[in-house]
Formats: structure tokens, C-alpha cells, sequence
């Protein structure tokens, strides 16, 4: 049983430093891979937030891990900058990911997703092109966002959907631009927001 043992100044500067080692671990991984000319895409949770932060900061939530989309034929040059910039590689069920101390967590870690790859069984992940530039890094179309949320389809994708329907970013008029499996899927949250 976990006690609330940690309390005051040390929890305030526990909490901080989680969201800001996310951070900075996703500032550094794209200074890695644009110093090495990698091409890539963020996804994930840091997406999301990149989007929703476009419409509302306060519905903005934290995410623990750090996850890019690359083409296969990269891989190759994504490791060696990476394990050049002090990351350590690991493979595990067929992922690839980047730690940087080799006995960190995989909560810790870069993820990385390959396109064209089939992810739990669904449609394969879109390619980095076209994509969509913020200042300094790059990330996908909201509407290829969108998909690989409605495909993977855990509980947090489709919190971080639930949180784009709830500010009006996706409606009722995006069930058209999607196959029947991913349309059932966004209509079941369309129909249900609150869960």
C-alpha cells in the first residue's frame, strides 16, 4: 500500500521536475534528429498537446513519454544519432526506444514508430509527409493525428480525443473522412463525451 509520505516543497518540486524532464527530453530529441537530418514526426501525447494548445493552454495535459514517427530506412541513422548524443537503444516486443541511463524505465523513454508499420492489429501507421511545422520541430496533420488515435484506440487515445471534440476541434463532420471501423469508433465518442 503506497503512503503519502512526500509532502510540501519536495512534492511541489517532484511534480515539477517530471513534466519538465519529459519536456526537455522531447527538446532534445529533436535537436538530435535535426542536427542529424532525420527526418521524423512527433506523435503521441507532445502532438496533441502541440494542437491543443492552439485552441485552449488550460485543456492541455501532461504526457510521461516522448514518441516519433520515422520511415523504416531511417532507423538506422535514428540510433547512431541517438547513441551518439549519449541515449542508450533498447528493443523490446519489437519497439524501439532510447533511454538515457541504461537502467531507466520505459516510461522514461523516447518510443519510436516506423511507417507503414501495423500497430495492434489496425491500419499502418500514416508516413511523416505531409506534415505539419511548428518552429522548431515537426508533427502530423490534425486529421492524421486523428487517425492513429482512432486506430491505436487505447483509454488514452481516446481521452486525448474526447479532449479535441470537447473544444470543437473534431465534430460530427469528420465521420466522413474516415473508414468504417475508425468512423464507428469516433462516433461512439462523438455520441458519448463524457464516458
Amino acid at each position: 500500500m503506497v503512503e503519502f509520505t512526500i509532502t510540501g516543497e519536495e512534492l511541489w518540486a517532484r511534480m515539477e521536475r517530471a513534466v519538465e524532464k519529459v519536456n526537455e527530453r522531447l527538446r532534445k530529441t529533436i535537436r538530435i534528429l535535426e542536427a542529424a537530418q532525420v527526418p521524423y514526426a512527433v506523435i503521441g501525447g507532445h502532438a496533441v498537446r502541440a494542437w491543443v494548445a492552439q485552441v485552449d493552454e488550460a485543456a492541455l495535459r501532461t504526457t510521461r513519454d516522448v514518441d516519433i514517427l520515422v520511415r523504416p530506412e531511417d532507423l538506422p541513422a535514428l540510433i547512431a544519432a541517438m547513441i551518439a548524443a549519449g541515449f542508450h537503444h533498447r528493443q523490446t516486443k519489437g519497439l524501439d526506444m532510447f533511454v538515457e541511463h541504461p537502467d531507466a524505465s520505459a516510461r522514461d523513454a523516447v518510443h519510436v514508430l516506423l511507417c507503414g508499420r501495423v500497430e495492434r492489429d489496425g491500419e499502418p501507421n500514416p508516413d511523416i509527409e505531409p506534415a505539419t511545422r511548428a518552429n522548431d520541430f515537426r508533427t502530423l496533420p490534425l486529421e492524421t493525428l486523428v487517425r492513429m488515435k482512432l486506430n491505436a484506440f487505447r483509454r488514452k487515445d481516446q481521452v486525448h480525443l474526447l479532449d479535441m471534440i470537447s473544444l470543437g476541434m473534431i465534430d460530427e463532420s469528420w465521420l466522413e473522412r474516415f473508414p468504417a471501423n475508425l468512423r464507428l469508433r469516433l462516433k461512439e465518442l462523438l455520441d458519448d463525451p463524457e464516458g
